[in-house]
């Protein structure tokens, strides 16, 4: 983990890390920005995080041993995500698998939905 800083960017907040961590981060960015391409990257709560209508969608941040994914994931997702998931319902991809990039798609997909639904 990088030392304490604000970051004002997800670029700034990822080139902190070593090149194999910033690979992950940027590919987790990317299919955010794919499953919800009109949501707006911004840094809340210094980590990386994409809104929508003015509502957090998703965050996600790197650690030690894993990339977090937050807010929980939706009920519909219990079965798969319980091996991912974290405190508070939040979920840890372990850096030492395989990121299930296409859960996270189904995730913010329906993290969109539910909040458009809102609006």
């Amino acid at each position: 983990m990088p030392a304490k800083k604000q970051f004002e960017t997800i670029d700034e907040y990822i080139k902190t890390f070593p090149k194999n961590v910033q690979t992950v981060l940027e590919k987790m960015r990317q299919t955010v920005k794919r499953a919800a391409p009109e949501a707006e990257e911004t840094i809340s709560y210094q980590i990386p995080t994409f809104k929508l209508k003015g509502t957090s969608l998703v965050h996600f941040a790197a650690f030690r041993k894993h990339i977090g994914l937050y807010p929980p994931a939706p009920r519909e997702f219990k079965k798969e995500v319980s091996s991912y998931l974290g405190p508070k319902g939040n979920l840890k991809f372990p850096t030492d698998k395989p990121i299930p990039y296409d859960l996270v798609t189904r995730i913010v997909l329906s993290r969109r939905k539910e909040i458009l639904e809102k609006k």
